[in-house]
């Protein structure tokens, strides 16, 4: 199945043609005041598209209105899981956050497209790769107008080695190429390196779609494609020849990713994989598996390749056992997700335990792990596990807990989503013993109460990300002990049936709280929503399901809080 990305390759060419004609005509307006009466209609037209080339490229060989412009131009676009695009060697599809060490700031804070997993073809690998999203940037050196203006001062004066001519071949130097049509433009590689920098990582993995040279451009720097995971749908790759899968590992050696996520592998896969990219060996630094049947031989194959590979995540392996993680795990490892294995239980956990010491972040979703598998935790562990992540695993009570805080007191992110045998003891024990939490997710847990709300307002003073979704016994008496923390930034209130506008006037005076959920909380009414706008510093609000928010409150909302991403 081909989908296509958000914003399609056409589209790309004729939004930037109508965004550049915009500002062209503007500057037509002025063009007559700098070439006079010589010009002619075609002379004018050539001058007003060298000074956008001047504009975007860094020229400094026309007037110093070329560098004044320069803020004038902005593309705007609309913009993780896996998305869309594509190229020869495999089609590309994107999300995230990507950009370069220049990459303009974005007028508008834009989410991509979330949930699923995408796929698009281009020539050669079709629609076997997609992209699944992260963050990620990089820093990279490149000309500015003042470079390029000292430089070309440089030259005129002599600079350089050929001293006699330096002049002559200053100006020569720096002369651009007459450009007279949008076509032109936006086949200039000068053009291009600044125009690719106004889209995200994600919308990018599109623009590679609409011809052949945008594709090398994009694919020649590595800056391009940060923060992106290759998604590589291993039924459509068996399709295709073993020529074109070599051209696929290949371009994912030129745009520099290093981590790889395989969909619906086998052990066949695996062992086509280690023979066909055995660059990987090096290059890939993390892997995914996902609602494949791989085996533990094929997950040891691959392991064992990867002498590089430092973060490994295992969901929907229904053949991965237990014998086969105390087989295959290395102790490079340092970050590890298991979900969805059915036959990972307590087992797999003392697997991790014992093989795993330098490990730094540990997720697990297994519904039939107990508090037993809690215990195999050492003290070992205690200074290097910063990130535990214990999610539906509907087994464990507060005694799973007591192991928690007494191994692992020195954890920074905890989340007992789905816990739901989990009380207010066990999270007084949590609030008494991991003073260095900064975020503590508690969403799913029916059986938390007020109660427990005060003990983390008491003594987590560090603690900046709280979330509560589900957490249906909690009132306006909790949300006021939550009010009191002054270090929260973010605070997830989704489904919270209890909650009423006393609640919120609570809120209101968390000056530092930078995102707010209230989605699904039915008793809010426009009144005290309204209330909101004393959240000065709020940079997202989300309001979904909520039967007092109309789009008269939206409209108010957005007038006094003009900084802050509304979810409807």
């Amino acid at each position: 199945m081909l989908k296509m990305s958000s914003i399609s390759a056409q589209g790309v060419v004729e939004r930037a043609s109508a965004e550049l004609s915009k500002r062209i005509n503007g500057l037509g307006l002025r063009s007559k005041h700098h070439h006079g009466s010589g010009g002619g209609k075609s002379g004018e037209k050539a001058s007003v598209m060298e000074r956008v080339t001047n504009v975007l490229c860094g020229g400094s060989s026309s007037s110093s209105n070329s560098s004044n412009s320069a803020g004038n131009l902005t593309i705007q676009t609309a913009g993780q899981s896996q998305s869309g695009g594509g190229g020869v060697g495999g089609g590309v599809g994107g999300g995230g956050v990507g950009g370069g060490g220049h990459a303009p700031e974005k007028p508008s804070r834009v989410s991509n497209p979330s949930g699923g997993t995408n796929t698009a073809g281009g020539k050669g690998g079709g629609s076997m790769l997609g992209m699944g999203s992260g963050t990620g940037g990089g820093k990279s050196q490149s000309n500015t107008p003042q470079s390029l203006r000292k430089i070309g001062q440089h030259h005129q004066h002599g600079g350089g080695l050929n001293h006699h001519h330096g002049g002559k071949m200053g100006q020569s130097q720096l002369v651009l190429p007459q450009i007279l049509t949008i076509e032109q433009l936006l086949q200039d590689e000068r053009f291009l390196a600044r125009f690719f920098l106004y889209f995200t990582s994600y919308e990018r993995c599109t623009l590679a779609q609409v011809c052949q040279k945008w594709r090398d451009l994009l694919y020649r720097s590595p800056r391009y494609w940060s923060g992106l995971v290759p998604v590589l749908q291993c039924r459509e790759l068996r399709q295709t020849t073993n020529q074109d899968r070599v051209k696929l590992y290949n371009s994912l050696i030129r745009r520099s990713f290093h981590a790889v996520c395989l969909m619906g592998a086998t052990d066949e896969d695996a062992l086509d994989l280690v023979h066909s990219f055995p660059l990987a060996s090096k290059h890939v630094h993390s892997l995914s598996l996902r609602c494949s049947s791989i085996s533990d031989r094929g997950l040891e194959a691959l392991l064992d390749h990867l002498q590089s590979l430092f973060e490994l995540e295992l969901a929907g392996c229904n053949e991965i056992t237990e014998a086969g993680l105390w087989a295959c795990l290395t102790p490079r490892i340092v970050s590890l997700s298991l979900a969805d294995c059915i036959n990972v239980a307590d087992e797999a956990v003392g697997a991790v335990a014992q093989l795993l010491p330098s490990l730094y972040e540990f997720s697990l979703q297994a519904y039939h792990v107990t508090d037993a598998a809690l215990g195999y935790f050492s003290p070992k562990q205690s200074h290097s596990l910063s990130i535990l992540r214990l999610q539906s695993c509907w087994e464990l009570t507060n005694h799973g807990v007591v192991n928690i805080v007494h191994s692992l007191p020195h954890l920074t992110v905890l989340s007992l989503s789905g816990c739901s045998k989990v009380t207010d003891d066990g999270v007084e024990l949590i609030a008494e013993n991991l003073q260095k939490l900064r975020a503590l997710d508690l969403s799913w847990c029916p059986r938390i109460t007020d109660a427990a709300l005060e003990y983390i307002a008491c003594d987590l003073n560090q603690l900046e990300e709280l979330t509560l979704d589900r957490c249906v016994h909690i009132t306006d008496i909790g949300v006021g002990y939550i009010s009191t923390m002054l270090s929260l930034s973010a605070l997830f209130l989704r489904w919270c049936t209890q909650i009423r506008d006393f609640g919120l006037q609570h809120l209101c005076s968390m000056r530092n709280l930078q995102v707010l959920s209230l989605a699904g909380c039915p008793l809010l009414t426009s009144s005290g929503l309204s209330s909101l706008i004393q959240l000065r510093h709020l940079q997202e609000l989300e309001l979904t399901n909520c039967p007092g928010a109309s789009q008269e409150l939206f409209g108010y909302l957005r007038e006094h809080l003009p900084r802050c991403l509304l979810i409807e």
